[in-house]
């Protein structure tokens, strides 16, 4: 897992053609507003997280946000842990996040 300020995320996502955004936050938080193009899988559903995420490419690069970097920080290791090599954690997570909102 790599930790990467506002700036880097965006830089890095921006220059990735083998990137996925996920969103780990919950369906109210979602409501807020998330990153457009991001994959939605609440990190709070336990096994229902693990068992969505391994059904992703293990071998893009995710992008990975939450509300404030630390479900996201959980997830990467996760991820890591379940053989993603390449997870990078929005530091500040959507709380920070001033590029591009979409809402539903």
């Amino acid at each position: 897992m790599v930790e990467l300020t506002q700036e880097e995320w965006l830089e890095q996502l921006q220059n990735d053609d083998n990137a996925v955004i996920l969103d780990v936050r919950t369906d109210e938080e979602l409501e807020e507003g998330y990153i457009p193009n991001a994959i939605h899988i609440d990190i709070y559903k336990g096994q229902g997280f693990i068992d969505e995420v391994e059904k992703l490419d293990k071998s893009k690069n995710y992008f990975v946000y939450c509300r404030s970097g630390k479900r996201s920080a959980q997830a990467c290791l996760l991820m890591n842990q379940h053989g993603f090599e390449n997870t990078n954690n929005l530091l500040g997570g959507f709380m920070e996040w001033e590029g591009e909102i979409t809402q539903d």
